[in-house]
């Protein structure tokens, strides 16, 4: 394991920013048409 560049902390803020993305696109598939219809 290098500690210099630890790959699993490179592998864990990528899988992090891909879990926020999607949950992201369901938040935003969720209240998306709740917030339209309602203004």
């Amino acid at each position: 394991m290098s500690v210099s560049h630890p790959a699993w902390r490179t592998a864990a803020a990528t899988g992090i920013a891909y879990l926020v993305a999607l949950l992201a696109l369901f938040v935003l598939l969720f209240i998306g048409p709740y917030v339209l219809f309602g203004v």
